[in-house]
């Protein structure tokens, strides 16, 4: 046994992790906390909608949500993520997800390191295998966070076909969309693979026609189950708000600035706790090699250092994020590539997170490549400290973290947090109570007082709601009924006219309504908006955390207060009694 814990001991470290885990979620369940911050208040609750109205697979289907959205706007059926959602419930869906992207993470990691290092893998095993495990824990978008962690995959995928050309392996990379994410991921790995094209081409004097067929493999897979995306991007002619939202213009020094910034701590969509250890060790790995191929004069063998290129790419990505960030140079992405026009270029760095571990792994092998003992033993501490830091670190994303947090602080201090839980946000009790005595048939209404996602939830149809891509006409619709409440409201005015995705009642006084907070305290009780454009949209309901001190103003009566003992909410339910 202790022969068995030597020699396997980073498995038994990885077993007692994702044991770890695994026990927090499954004793705390729908009590885990879990962020809500463009997370619960965005897919979750749309996936739960197109469940509930049968969608999934539908065609020209309507979807009740903004007055009425097409379902093309939403996730495809054929992206493994949301298969989950067509299969389980919600939270069991989104559990397993965290489940499949640290798996897919895992083992995409090692299968790559494996095929690159061949025989020398064992003597490298530990330090990659708990390298690939950071990498699949890492607190990114959940949504799309196995398209994170399946990068590794269409690597290894790509240089395989390259060295041994083995045509069975071109399916895999018609599917590997299947993992991924056009938007996020594959138009940067396509061009990537351009420019691996363009330089395998010139090292070996021969076109790679390997590389050409994956392009054009992965691109028809991009296509064909992401086929929704695709028809709503190129053949709809709706005017929608990705064309009028408002970019960072910033001067070139400060948009270089930014990148600098995000290479150093990633925004929050892709915050892989990097900053907090692996770049200063990566940074210190990339000088003292480049130092010493410098005293050799190994100029050939620089280039060619697998670091210096893993590097190099986290640095021209940061690059191209800061880029994104001066007005000129979008204009120029726009120009040449048109129907992207209003994409996010910025996501590049995206690819970063892989990267990043990547060369940590490539750090530690460097180091065990030394042959003294103590540098393997440094390789195993950097590998095992990168783990317990993207463990450890709250982050947006880390939901095992923001779990046990909780929960520890409730049992420690036998009161419950400022935040609510899976179970408390959605509170599905409590709405099905309201649903059934007001008697809901379907009627359009809206929220106030927190996200329109928990009513999308619960299968009410909303006039409000959080989506990055309906029409301008609608977008122009909302800011006329939110006009009285803009005028007291330049921030929040702002925000939204100028981006617009998050469609929702707000404040007349600046403040946020919609924060996802167990005690909602607003100093303002009354609701500004325009009444006769709220009728003109058919609303029927208004859904409030607030008890309102003007709806004689408004013309509204109050319907109903609701409770419930295991919901943080009061729910004012409002009626507008002119509705036809």
């Amino acid at each position: 046994m202790k022969e068995s814990i030597r020699k396997n001991w980073y498995i038994y470290l990885v077993a007692l992790v994702l044991g770890a885990q695994f026990m927090v979620f499954i004793i705390y369940r729908e009590n885990s906390y879990i962020q809500v911050h463009d997370n619960l208040d965005l897919f979750v609750a749309h996936y739960q909608m197109i469940k509930a109205n049968n969608a999934w697979f539908g065609g020209n289907v309507s979807l009740p949500m903004l007055h009425g959205i097409s379902r093309d706007l939403l996730g495809s059926e054929f992206l493994l993520y949301n298969v989950l959602y067509i299969i389980f419930p919600p939270f069991v869906a989104y559990m397993l997800g965290y489940g499949l992207k640290t798996a897919i993470g895992i083992f995409g990691f090692n299968l790559l390191f494996k095929d690159i290092y061949g025989e020398r893998y064992v003597e490298y095993r530990p330090v990659v295998v708990l390298c690939s495990l950071g990498y699949g824990l890492i607190p990114v978008f959940p949504t799309y966070g196995i398209a994170f962690t399946s990068v590794p995959i269409i690597i290894y995928l790509v240089r395989k076909l390259y060295f041994t050309k083995n045509r069975v392996l071109y399916l895999g990379v018609f599917l590997y969309p299947l993992l991924s994410y056009f938007s996020y991921f594959g138009v940067f790995i396509l061009a990537y693979m351009c420019l691996v094209l363009i330089v395998c081409w010139i090292k070996d004097r021969k076109f790679p026609v390997t590389i050409l067929n994956s392009i054009i493999l992965l691109t028809a897979g991009y296509v064909t189950f992401e086929y929704r995306l695709f028809r709503a991007m190129l053949l709809d002619k709706t005017v929608t708000i990705r064309s009028t939202m408002v970019r960072n213009d910033l001067p070139l020094l400060q948009a270089l600035k930014s990148g600098v910034t995000e290479f150093v701590n990633a925004s929050f969509h892709n915050q892989d706790s990097h900053g907090k250890f692996i770049l200063y060790i990566v940074i210190l790995a990339v000088a003292i090699i480049n130092i010493n191929y410098i005293r050799n004069r190994s100029f050939k063998k620089k280039i060619c250092e697998p670091l210096n290129l893993v590097f190099g790419a986290i640095v021209l990505n940061s690059f191209i994020f800061g880029l994104c960030r001066f007005k000129p140079f979008i204009n120029l992405l726009e120009t040449l590539v048109h129907p992207l026009r209003g994409f996010d270029f910025s996501r590049a760095v995206f690819l970063n997170p892989f990267l990043w571990y990547a060369a940590l792994g490539l750090t530690g092998i460097k180091l065990i490549d030394s042959k003294k003992q103590l540098y393997k033993y440094m390789a195993y501490g950097i590998s095992i400290i990168g783990l317990l830091v993207v463990m450890l670190t709250p982050q947006v994303y880390n939901d095992f973290y923001n779990t046990v947090y909780n929960q520890a602080y409730i049992l420690i201090k036998n009161k419950e947090t400022s935040t609510v839980n899976y179970r408390e946000f959605y509170s599905e009790s409590l709405f099905e109570k309201i649903k059934e005595d007001i008697a809901y048939t379907g009627e359009w209404s809206v929220a106030y007082g927190f996200h329109p996602a928990v009513l999308i939830y619960n299968d009410i149809h909303t006039l409000d709601g959080y989506l990055g891509m309906y029409s301008q006409e609608y977008k122009d619709k909302w800011s006329e009924l939110e006009a009285p409440a803009f005028k007291g409201s330049p921030s929040l005015e702002a925000y939204y006219v100028e981006w617009g995705a998050r469609v929702c009642l707000y404040s007349g006084s600046d403040e946020n309504t919609y924060a996802p907070m167990r005690n909602l305290e607003l100093s303002d009780k009354s609701l500004n908006l325009d009444m006769d454009i709220l009728k003109e949209l058919e609303c029927r309901y208004i859904f409030s955390r607030v008890e309102l001190n003007n709806t004689k103003e408004l013309g509204i009566a109050l319907k109903g207060v609701y409770e419930e003992e295991n919901s943080p909410y009061t729910i004012y339910v409002y009626e507008v009694p002119y509705y036809e």
